[in-house]
Protein backbone atom coordinates (compact mmCIF):
# COMPACT_ATOMS: atom_id res chain seq x y z
CA UNK A 1 0.00 0.00 0.00
CA UNK A 2 1.45 3.51 -1.66
CA UNK A 3 1.94 6.04 1.39
CA UNK A 4 -1.08 7.94 0.76
CA UNK A 5 -3.60 5.46 1.35
CA UNK A 6 -1.99 4.60 4.27
CA UNK A 7 -2.20 8.43 5.72
CA UNK A 8 -6.05 7.65 4.55
CA UNK A 9 -6.49 4.53 6.26
CA UNK A 10 -4.35 6.37 9.99
CA UNK A 11 -7.31 9.66 9.03
CA UNK A 12 -10.08 6.47 8.81
CA UNK A 13 -8.66 5.27 12.07
CA UNK A 14 -8.79 8.68 14.05
CA UNK A 15 -11.76 9.63 12.92
CA UNK A 16 -13.96 5.98 14.12
CA UNK A 17 -11.95 7.09 17.65
CA UNK A 18 -12.90 10.71 17.74
CA UNK A 19 -16.60 10.44 16.23
CA UNK A 20 -19.64 9.35 18.79
CA UNK A 21 -21.82 9.19 16.38
CA UNK A 22 -21.52 5.73 13.95
CA UNK A 23 -23.30 6.88 10.78
CA UNK A 24 -21.26 9.99 10.88
CA UNK A 25 -18.40 8.22 11.12
CA UNK A 26 -18.73 6.14 8.63
CA UNK A 27 -19.77 8.85 6.15
CA UNK A 28 -16.95 10.89 6.92
CA UNK A 29 -14.39 7.52 6.50
CA UNK A 30 -16.20 6.44 3.32
CA UNK A 31 -15.99 10.35 2.00
CA UNK A 32 -12.30 9.83 2.67
CA UNK A 33 -11.50 6.56 1.12
CA UNK A 34 -13.52 7.34 -2.22
CA UNK A 35 -11.75 10.97 -2.56
CA UNK A 36 -8.41 8.99 -2.19
CA UNK A 37 -8.78 6.14 -4.39
CA UNK A 38 -10.45 8.84 -6.91
CA UNK A 39 -13.66 7.41 -7.91
CA UNK A 40 -17.07 8.92 -8.20
CA UNK A 41 -19.58 6.88 -5.74
CA UNK A 42 -19.29 5.27 -2.57
CA UNK A 43 -21.78 3.14 -0.56
CA UNK A 44 -22.14 1.37 2.50
CA UNK A 45 -24.71 -1.85 2.16
CA UNK A 46 -26.10 -3.42 5.22
CA UNK A 47 -27.60 -7.11 5.72
CA UNK A 48 -31.44 -7.59 6.97
CA UNK A 49 -31.11 -11.24 8.33
CA UNK A 50 -35.34 -11.05 8.96
CA UNK A 51 -35.77 -10.45 4.77
CA UNK A 52 -33.03 -11.47 3.06
CA UNK A 53 -31.75 -8.77 1.85
CA UNK A 54 -28.77 -6.09 1.43
CA UNK A 55 -30.25 -2.32 1.99
CA UNK A 56 -27.64 0.77 0.51
CA UNK A 57 -27.37 2.62 4.10
CA UNK A 58 -24.90 5.35 3.28
CA UNK A 59 -23.67 6.88 0.18
CA UNK A 60 -21.57 9.78 -0.58
CA UNK A 61 -21.06 10.86 -4.54
CA UNK A 62 -23.85 12.87 -6.33
CA UNK A 63 -26.08 9.99 -6.56
CA UNK A 64 -27.91 9.36 -3.51
CA UNK A 65 -28.76 5.24 -3.64
CA UNK A 66 -29.84 5.20 0.42
CA UNK A 67 -32.96 2.61 0.71
CA UNK A 68 -31.78 0.25 -2.46
CA UNK A 69 -31.80 -3.14 -1.86
CA UNK A 70 -31.06 -6.13 -3.40
CA UNK A 71 -31.95 -9.81 -2.08
CA UNK A 72 -28.82 -11.51 -0.49
CA UNK A 73 -26.95 -13.37 -3.62
CA UNK A 74 -28.09 -10.73 -5.74
CA UNK A 75 -26.18 -8.07 -7.84
CA UNK A 76 -22.93 -7.24 -6.97
CA UNK A 77 -23.51 -5.80 -3.15
CA UNK A 78 -25.67 -9.12 -2.49
CA UNK A 79 -23.36 -11.68 -3.37
CA UNK A 80 -19.98 -9.99 -2.39
CA UNK A 81 -22.24 -10.03 1.33
CA UNK A 82 -23.38 -13.56 1.32
CA UNK A 83 -20.18 -15.08 0.55
CA UNK A 84 -17.65 -12.82 1.83
CA UNK A 85 -15.95 -12.49 -0.76
CA UNK A 86 -14.00 -9.48 -2.49
CA UNK A 87 -14.81 -8.01 -6.19
CA UNK A 88 -13.18 -5.90 -8.70
CA UNK A 89 -15.46 -6.00 -11.65
CA UNK A 90 -13.58 -4.00 -14.63
CA UNK A 91 -16.43 -3.50 -16.81
CA UNK A 92 -19.97 -3.80 -15.94
CA UNK A 93 -21.39 -4.33 -19.59
CA UNK A 94 -19.30 -7.88 -19.58
CA UNK A 95 -21.11 -8.69 -16.42
CA UNK A 96 -24.37 -10.99 -15.83
CA UNK A 97 -25.13 -9.36 -13.07
CA UNK A 98 -26.12 -5.92 -14.49
CA UNK A 99 -28.93 -6.41 -16.19
CA UNK A 100 -28.69 -2.87 -17.05
CA UNK A 101 -25.72 -0.41 -16.41
CA UNK A 102 -27.40 2.83 -16.14
CA UNK A 103 -29.75 3.77 -13.59
CA UNK A 104 -33.33 4.34 -14.73
CA UNK A 105 -34.40 6.31 -11.52
CA UNK A 106 -31.15 8.69 -12.12
CA UNK A 107 -29.47 8.06 -15.54
CA UNK A 108 -26.69 7.18 -12.92
CA UNK A 109 -24.25 5.01 -15.20
CA UNK A 110 -22.02 2.02 -13.60
CA UNK A 111 -19.00 1.14 -15.62
CA UNK A 112 -16.61 -0.26 -12.96
CA UNK A 113 -16.49 -0.93 -9.33
CA UNK A 114 -15.42 -2.75 -6.42
CA UNK A 115 -16.47 -4.51 -3.50
CA UNK A 116 -15.11 -5.66 -0.14
CA UNK A 117 -17.27 -7.56 2.50
CA UNK A 118 -18.07 -5.84 6.15
CA UNK A 119 -17.25 -9.41 8.48
CA UNK A 120 -16.59 -9.66 11.99
CA UNK A 121 -15.99 -13.18 14.23
CA UNK A 122 -19.75 -14.15 13.25
CA UNK A 123 -21.20 -13.73 10.02
CA UNK A 124 -20.90 -11.33 6.96
CA UNK A 125 -22.58 -7.68 7.65
CA UNK A 126 -22.81 -6.40 4.34
CA UNK A 127 -20.24 -5.10 2.22
CA UNK A 128 -18.49 -1.58 1.35
CA UNK A 129 -18.55 -0.29 -2.61
CA UNK A 130 -16.82 2.06 -4.79
CA UNK A 131 -18.08 2.81 -8.61
CA UNK A 132 -16.24 4.48 -11.11
CA UNK A 133 -13.21 5.03 -10.54
CA UNK A 134 -11.96 8.47 -12.58
CA UNK A 135 -8.73 7.84 -14.03
CA UNK A 136 -8.08 4.42 -15.04
CA UNK A 137 -8.99 1.22 -13.41
CA UNK A 138 -9.76 -0.83 -9.95
CA UNK A 139 -7.15 -2.52 -9.26
CA UNK A 140 -5.02 -4.91 -6.44
CA UNK A 141 -3.98 -2.02 -4.42
CA UNK A 142 -7.60 -0.07 -4.20
CA UNK A 143 -8.81 -3.32 -3.17
CA UNK A 144 -6.10 -3.60 -0.56
CA UNK A 145 -7.31 -0.21 0.70
CA UNK A 146 -10.60 -0.55 0.27
CA UNK A 147 -10.29 -4.08 2.75
CA UNK A 148 -8.80 -2.02 4.92
CA UNK A 149 -11.31 0.35 5.72
CA UNK A 150 -14.04 -2.44 5.61
CA UNK A 151 -12.35 -4.00 8.51
CA UNK A 152 -12.23 -0.93 10.27
CA UNK A 153 -15.95 -0.24 9.84
CA UNK A 154 -16.87 -4.16 10.59
CA UNK A 155 -15.08 -3.11 13.69
CA UNK A 156 -17.03 0.23 14.94
CA UNK A 157 -20.58 -1.66 13.62
CA UNK A 158 -19.99 -4.27 15.98
CA UNK A 159 -18.89 -2.17 18.64
CA UNK A 160 -21.24 0.91 18.20
CA UNK A 161 -24.44 -1.29 16.74
CA UNK A 162 -26.00 0.07 13.56
CA UNK A 163 -29.50 -0.29 12.41
CA UNK A 164 -30.52 -1.98 9.29
CA UNK A 165 -33.97 -0.77 9.05
CA UNK A 166 -33.24 3.47 9.54
CA UNK A 167 -35.06 4.25 12.53
CA UNK A 168 -36.91 6.74 10.50
CA UNK A 169 -39.13 3.84 9.10
CA UNK A 170 -40.27 2.70 12.76
CA UNK A 171 -42.99 4.47 14.56
CA UNK A 172 -41.72 5.41 18.09
CA UNK A 173 -43.27 3.98 21.43
CA UNK A 174 -42.24 6.85 23.68
CA UNK A 175 -40.72 10.01 22.11
CA UNK A 176 -38.94 12.77 24.35
CA UNK A 177 -37.64 15.81 22.83
CA UNK A 178 -35.51 18.48 24.89
CA UNK A 179 -36.14 16.92 28.09
CA UNK A 180 -35.04 19.59 30.80
CA UNK A 181 -35.12 18.77 34.38
CA UNK A 182 -34.00 21.39 37.23
CA UNK A 183 -34.53 21.39 40.96
CA UNK A 184 -34.25 24.05 43.14
CA UNK A 185 -34.42 28.33 41.91
CA UNK A 186 -32.29 31.18 41.40
CA UNK A 187 -29.07 30.90 41.80
CA UNK A 188 -29.49 27.46 43.50
CA UNK A 189 -30.42 25.50 40.49
CA UNK A 190 -29.59 22.20 39.61
CA UNK A 191 -30.11 21.09 35.98
CA UNK A 192 -30.12 17.20 36.04
CA UNK A 193 -31.45 16.58 32.68
CA UNK A 194 -29.77 19.21 29.88
CA UNK A 195 -32.17 18.36 26.70
CA UNK A 196 -32.59 14.63 26.29
CA UNK A 197 -34.15 13.38 22.75
CA UNK A 198 -34.44 9.83 22.73
CA UNK A 199 -37.18 7.38 21.18
CA UNK A 200 -38.26 4.20 22.29
CA UNK A 201 -39.64 1.40 20.13
CA UNK A 202 -42.04 -1.34 21.08
CA UNK A 203 -41.26 -4.73 22.10
CA UNK A 204 -37.42 -3.78 22.98
CA UNK A 205 -35.35 -4.49 25.63
CA UNK A 206 -33.71 -1.17 26.17
CA UNK A 207 -30.59 -0.86 28.71
CA UNK A 208 -29.83 2.59 30.35
CA UNK A 209 -26.44 2.93 31.44
CA UNK A 210 -24.30 5.38 32.64
CA UNK A 211 -22.28 7.02 36.21
CA UNK A 212 -24.34 8.17 39.40
CA UNK A 213 -25.95 11.69 39.04
CA UNK A 214 -25.99 11.64 35.34
CA UNK A 215 -29.63 11.50 35.19
CA UNK A 216 -30.69 7.92 34.75
CA UNK A 217 -33.63 7.67 37.36
CA UNK A 218 -35.02 11.35 36.94
CA UNK A 219 -35.51 10.16 33.11
CA UNK A 220 -37.15 6.79 33.93
CA UNK A 221 -39.34 8.47 36.75
CA UNK A 222 -40.98 11.15 34.16
CA UNK A 223 -41.39 8.45 31.52
CA UNK A 224 -42.92 6.51 34.11
CA UNK A 225 -44.92 9.76 35.10
CA UNK A 226 -43.85 9.72 38.53
CA UNK A 227 -42.18 12.95 38.28
CA UNK A 228 -42.67 16.50 35.40
CA UNK A 229 -40.06 17.74 33.18
CA UNK A 230 -39.17 21.44 33.70
CA UNK A 231 -39.08 21.83 29.91
CA UNK A 232 -39.52 19.55 26.81
CA UNK A 233 -41.93 17.47 24.88
CA UNK A 234 -43.06 14.04 26.21
CA UNK A 235 -45.32 11.71 23.78
CA UNK A 236 -46.20 8.22 24.91
CA UNK A 237 -48.39 6.05 22.38
CA UNK A 238 -49.47 9.32 20.10
CA UNK A 239 -50.52 11.44 22.60
CA UNK A 240 -48.82 14.26 24.38
CA UNK A 241 -47.89 13.89 28.01
CA UNK A 242 -45.35 16.64 28.45
CA UNK A 243 -47.89 18.39 30.74
CA UNK A 244 -50.62 15.79 32.50
CA UNK A 245 -53.12 16.74 34.79
CA UNK A 246 -53.40 14.85 38.03
CA UNK A 247 -55.85 12.73 36.44
CA UNK A 248 -54.36 11.84 33.04
CA UNK A 249 -51.07 10.37 35.41
CA UNK A 250 -53.01 8.19 37.66
CA UNK A 251 -54.82 6.83 34.56
CA UNK A 252 -51.52 6.44 32.88
CA UNK A 253 -49.36 5.09 35.89
CA UNK A 254 -52.50 2.45 36.67
CA UNK A 255 -53.10 1.11 33.28
CA UNK A 256 -49.60 1.61 31.06
CA UNK A 257 -46.37 1.19 33.25
CA UNK A 258 -45.32 -1.64 35.44
CA UNK A 259 -42.44 -0.58 37.89
CA UNK A 260 -39.95 -3.08 38.93
CA UNK A 261 -37.70 -1.49 41.89
CA UNK A 262 -34.44 -2.25 43.24
CA UNK A 263 -35.77 -2.39 46.77
CA UNK A 264 -38.24 -4.93 45.97
CA UNK A 265 -40.99 -2.82 47.70
CA UNK A 266 -43.55 -5.79 48.69
CA UNK A 267 -45.59 -5.26 51.58
CA UNK A 268 -44.34 -7.14 54.29
CA UNK A 269 -47.67 -7.63 55.54
CA UNK A 270 -49.16 -9.29 52.34
CA UNK A 271 -48.14 -12.55 50.83
CA UNK A 272 -46.78 -13.28 47.66
CA UNK A 273 -50.43 -14.10 45.62
CA UNK A 274 -51.80 -10.80 47.78
CA UNK A 275 -49.01 -8.57 47.15
CA UNK A 276 -49.73 -9.32 43.39
CA UNK A 277 -53.64 -9.21 43.79
CA UNK A 278 -53.25 -5.67 45.66
CA UNK A 279 -51.88 -4.17 42.33
CA UNK A 280 -53.80 -6.17 39.76
CA UNK A 281 -57.10 -4.93 41.42
CA UNK A 282 -56.39 -1.33 40.24
CA UNK A 283 -56.61 -2.34 36.15
CA UNK A 284 -59.51 -3.78 33.87
CA UNK A 285 -57.89 -6.79 33.11
CA UNK A 286 -55.02 -8.33 34.79
CA UNK A 287 -53.44 -11.65 34.79
CA UNK A 288 -54.40 -14.26 37.52
CA UNK A 289 -51.95 -13.58 40.12
CA UNK A 290 -51.07 -17.97 40.02
CA UNK A 291 -50.81 -17.37 36.55
CA UNK A 292 -48.15 -14.25 36.90
CA UNK A 293 -46.03 -16.25 39.82
CA UNK A 294 -45.98 -19.53 37.58
CA UNK A 295 -44.51 -17.31 34.88
CA UNK A 296 -41.74 -16.24 37.37
CA UNK A 297 -41.57 -20.21 38.59
CA UNK A 298 -43.29 -19.40 41.89
CA UNK A 299 -45.44 -21.71 42.10
CA UNK A 300 -46.56 -23.24 45.50
CA UNK A 301 -45.39 -20.08 46.95
CA UNK A 302 -48.20 -18.15 46.80
CA UNK A 303 -48.87 -17.97 50.53
CA UNK A 304 -45.30 -17.17 51.49
CA UNK A 305 -45.01 -13.92 53.12
CA UNK A 306 -41.52 -11.21 51.79
CA UNK A 307 -40.00 -12.58 54.98
CA UNK A 308 -39.75 -16.05 54.11
CA UNK A 309 -38.89 -15.66 50.82
CA UNK A 310 -35.09 -14.91 49.71
CA UNK A 311 -33.94 -11.21 47.93
CA UNK A 312 -34.37 -13.45 44.70
CA UNK A 313 -37.44 -14.90 44.79
CA UNK A 314 -38.47 -11.37 46.43
CA UNK A 315 -37.61 -9.70 43.52
CA UNK A 316 -39.45 -12.19 41.31
CA UNK A 317 -42.68 -11.41 43.11
CA UNK A 318 -42.04 -7.67 41.87
CA UNK A 319 -41.93 -8.62 38.48
CA UNK A 320 -44.66 -10.61 38.25
CA UNK A 321 -46.70 -7.91 39.87
CA UNK A 322 -45.56 -5.86 37.38
CA UNK A 323 -46.39 -8.08 34.87
CA UNK A 324 -49.55 -9.35 36.37
CA UNK A 325 -51.27 -5.63 35.10
CA UNK A 326 -50.36 -6.20 31.65
CA UNK A 327 -48.78 -3.05 30.95
CA UNK A 328 -47.64 -1.88 27.98
CA UNK A 329 -44.69 -0.25 29.30
CA UNK A 330 -42.40 -1.72 32.51
CA UNK A 331 -39.59 0.79 34.40
CA UNK A 332 -36.75 -1.16 35.69
CA UNK A 333 -34.49 0.24 37.92
CA UNK A 334 -31.11 -1.72 38.92
CA UNK A 335 -33.87 -4.65 39.33
CA UNK A 336 -30.40 -6.71 40.43
CA UNK A 337 -28.32 -4.39 42.16
CA UNK A 338 -29.02 -5.84 45.56
CA UNK A 339 -28.74 -9.92 44.15
CA UNK A 340 -25.41 -11.74 44.11
CA UNK A 341 -24.25 -12.87 40.34
CA UNK A 342 -26.47 -16.46 40.38
CA UNK A 343 -29.33 -14.81 41.93
CA UNK A 344 -29.07 -11.77 39.64
CA UNK A 345 -28.92 -13.85 36.54
CA UNK A 346 -32.07 -16.35 37.59
CA UNK A 347 -34.00 -12.69 38.05
CA UNK A 348 -32.92 -11.53 34.20
CA UNK A 349 -33.76 -15.09 32.93
CA UNK A 350 -36.98 -14.92 34.62
CA UNK A 351 -37.58 -11.14 32.55
CA UNK A 352 -36.04 -12.25 29.26
CA UNK A 353 -39.11 -15.21 29.60
CA UNK A 354 -41.80 -12.66 30.65
CA UNK A 355 -40.69 -10.53 27.80
CA UNK A 356 -40.88 -13.48 25.10
CA UNK A 357 -44.67 -14.36 26.22
CA UNK A 358 -46.23 -10.78 26.33
CA UNK A 359 -44.34 -8.56 23.96
CA UNK A 360 -44.10 -5.97 26.77
CA UNK A 361 -41.74 -3.29 25.84
CA UNK A 362 -38.85 -2.73 28.78
CA UNK A 363 -36.64 0.24 29.86
CA UNK A 364 -34.02 -0.83 32.20
CA UNK A 365 -31.71 1.51 34.11
CA UNK A 366 -28.27 -0.36 35.01
CA UNK A 367 -24.91 0.46 36.22
CA UNK A 368 -23.83 -3.14 35.17
CA UNK A 369 -22.19 -3.02 31.45
CA UNK A 370 -23.01 -6.92 31.22
CA UNK A 371 -26.49 -6.78 31.21
CA UNK A 372 -26.47 -4.49 28.09
CA UNK A 373 -25.19 -7.70 26.15
CA UNK A 374 -28.77 -8.66 25.98
CA UNK A 375 -30.53 -5.65 25.06
CA UNK A 376 -31.66 -4.43 21.90
CA UNK A 377 -30.19 -0.88 22.27
CA UNK A 378 -28.03 1.13 24.53
CA UNK A 379 -28.36 4.32 26.10
CA UNK A 380 -25.68 5.78 27.71
CA UNK A 381 -26.11 9.26 29.61
CA UNK A 382 -23.65 11.27 30.54
CA UNK A 383 -23.74 14.60 32.37
CA UNK A 384 -27.96 15.00 31.59
CA UNK A 385 -27.77 14.15 28.15
CA UNK A 386 -27.72 11.42 25.66
CA UNK A 387 -24.04 10.27 25.06
CA UNK A 388 -24.74 7.24 22.64
CA UNK A 389 -26.82 5.05 21.59
CA UNK A 390 -25.69 1.23 20.15
CA UNK A 391 -28.10 -1.36 18.70
CA UNK A 392 -26.92 -4.78 19.53
CA UNK A 393 -26.60 -6.73 16.89
CA UNK A 394 -25.82 -9.93 18.30
CA UNK A 395 -27.80 -9.89 21.94
CA UNK A 396 -26.67 -12.79 24.47
CA UNK A 397 -29.57 -14.69 26.62
CA UNK A 398 -29.09 -14.21 29.95
CA UNK A 399 -27.52 -17.46 30.49
CA UNK A 400 -24.76 -16.31 28.93
CA UNK A 401 -24.23 -13.10 30.85
CA UNK A 402 -21.28 -13.01 32.99
CA UNK A 403 -20.20 -10.52 35.93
Amino acid sequence: MNTRFMQTIWQITEVMQQETQLEAALSESLDLITKAVGCEEGSVWMRNEKDGRVYAMLNVGKTDITGYSVDMGQGIAGTVTRDGVSEIVADTKQDPRFSSVVDEETGFVTRSLVCAPLKNQYDCLGCVQLVNKIEGNFDKEDLEVLENLAALLAIAIEEKGFSVTPNKDRKPFITLRGVIKEYGSGELVNQVLKGIDLDVYENELLVVLGESGCGKSTMLNIIGGMDTMTRGELVIDGKDMSHPTDAELTDYRRNFVGFIFQSYNLMPNLTAKENIDFIAELVQDPMDSREALKMVRLSGREGNYPSQMSGGQQQRVSIARAFAKRPRLILADEPTAALDFQTGQEVLMVMEEAIRETGTTIVMITHNVEIAKMANRVIKLKNGRVHSIRANMHPLSASELVW
